[in-house]
């Protein structure tokens, strides 16, 4: 069971904090990621978090702007946003898994999402 938090509307260039609030697993042994799904569009992973190492990869659109975190004693997941663009408005999902994937299919849990609007 995941839980975002943290969306909202925010102007170009402003900042937003995600969190995912992850209960019924073993939070340390996942990998926690972030998908996001604009309208019309595919939806592309964001950012992704090994269980161990503290290993991430970010999709080059994002890079140098987002940050992804976690806090195991929390079971708690965050994506930092900053620098903020329209073309970023989407739907953000959080997802924990065993493995990377780059298909969101291939992740064992799901949250419900939660919408991000960059205004220009």
């Amino acid at each position: 069971h995941l839980v975002e938090s943290g969306g909202g509307l925010v102007h170009a260039g402003g900042s937003l904090r995600l969190s995912c609030a992850a209960s019924g697993l073993s939070f340390e042994h996942y990998y926690m990621g972030w998908f996001r799904q604009a309208p019309g569009k595919e939806r592309e992973e964001v950012s992704c978090i090994d269980s161990n190492y503290g290993r991430t990869y970010y999709a080059d659109s994002v890079k140098g702007r987002f940050t992804i975190s976690r806090d195991n004693a929390k079971n708690t997941v965050y994506l930092q946003m900053n620098g903020l663009k329209p073309e970023d408005t989407a739907v953000y999902y959080c997802v924990a898994g065993l493995m990377f994937s780059r298909s969101i299919d291939d992740y064992e849990f799901w949250g419900q999402g939660t919408q991000v609007t960059v205004s220009s």
